[in-house]
C-alpha cells in the first residue's frame, strides 16, 4: 500500500503578535508609572509601590533605586540632597556666628569706638582682637581691672555657647627679658593662659578653650613706628565655627 503523503504545515506569519502585545504590556505599565511619578500622590504612589513589589518581587521602577518588598518606592522629592543639606547646615551656622558677633559687638562698644578692639566674622567663626594696652601693663601679664570687666562681659556671652574658642597671644618684635619672661614668646603664651583663666573662672567650660602664643610672628603691621609696634601687641579670642566654609573676612567693628 502506497504511504499518504502529508503535505507541509504553512507558515505561521502571526507569531510576532506575541512578542508585540508584550512590548505593549511593557510599555504601558512604564507609562503608568511615569503619570504616577509625575502626578505625585502620596496615598496612591505608595499602593502602585506595594502592587508592583508584591507582583514582581524585587523591582527597580527608578533607574538606581531597588525597592525591596513589601517597603514602598521613595517619594520624589523627600530624598535631601547631601550638598543642599550642608549648605543649609552652613547657612544656620553663619548667622548664628553672626548673632554671636553682634552681642560681642553691644558688650564691649565702648572699646570699640576708642579703636581698641576690632570685631570679625571669617570664614573661621568670630573674630576679637584687642588690644595689649586694654589688658596689661607692659612687659606684664597680669589682666587690668579695666580688662576683666570687658572680658568677663564676653564671657558672659560666650559661657552657654558650645563652640570652641582660641585665645592667641601676640607682641611687637621689640625684644625683651626679665625675669619673669625670657622672651616674648613666654610673654605671649601667658598672656593668652591669663585670658583662659579668666574665662573658666566666668563660666566657659575649659573643654571648649586653646590658648597660644605666637611671639612676634604674626604682625598686623609693619613693627617700624610706635604706632605699628602698639598694634602688633594684642590677644585674639577667635569662637570657632563648626561648619568652616571658604569666604572673605567680613568686618563686623572698630577700626
Amino acid at each position: 500500500m502506497a504511504r499518504k503523503k502529508y503535505q507541509d504545515e504553512p507558515e505561521n506569519h502571526d507569531r510576532w503578535l506575541i512578542s508585540y502585545a508584550d512590548f505593549i504590556t511593557l510599555l504601558f505599565a512604564l507609562f503608568v508609572v511615569l503619570y504616577a511619578i509625575s502626578s505625585v500622590n502620596e496615598g496612591k504612589y505608595r499602593v502602585l509601590s506595594n502592587a508592583l513589589g508584591n507582583a514582581f518581587g524585587r523591582v527597580s521602577v527608578v533607574p538606581g533605586v531597588v525597592v525591596e518588598p513589601p517597603a514602598a518606592l521613595p517619594i520624589p522629592g523627600r530624598l535631601a540632597n547631601p550638598n543642599t543639606r550642608r549648605n543649609e547646615a552652613i547657612r544656620r551656622e553663619r548667622e548664628q556666628m553672626t548673632s554671636m558677633a553682634r552681642d560681642i559687638l553691644k558688650v564691649l562698644a565702648p572699646l570699640i569706638r576708642e579703636g581698641k578692639v576690632r570685631v570679625a566674622q571669617t570664614s573661621l567663626g568670630v573674630s576679637v582682637e584687642i588690644n595689649a594696652s586694654v589688658l596689661f601693663s607692659p612687659g606684664d601679664a597680669k589682666l587690668t581691672d579695666e580688662s576683666g570687666q570687658a572680658l568677663k562681659a564676653v564671657a558672659t556671652v560666650l559661657k552657654d555657647d558650645t563652640h570652641a574658642i582660641q585665645v592667641e597671644g601676640h607682641t611687637d618684635n621689640v625684644p625683651i627679658s626679665n625675669f619673669v619672661f625670657p622672651s616674648n614668646w613666654e610673654l605671649s603664651a601667658v598672656r593668652a593662659s591669663s585670658v583662659v583663666r579668666l574665662f573658666i573662672e566666668n563660666g566657659i567650660a575649659e573643654t571648649r578653650l586653646t590658648a597660644v602664643g605666637y611671639g612676634p610672628t604674626r604682625p598686623i603691621v609693619e613693627n617700624e613706628s610706635v604706632e605699628g609696634r602698639s598694634k602688633n601687641r594684642r590677644v585674639t579670642v577667635t569662637i570657632l565655627s563648626a561648619m568652616q566654609h571658604p569666604s572673605t573676612e567680613v568686618p563686623v567693628g572698630g577700626n
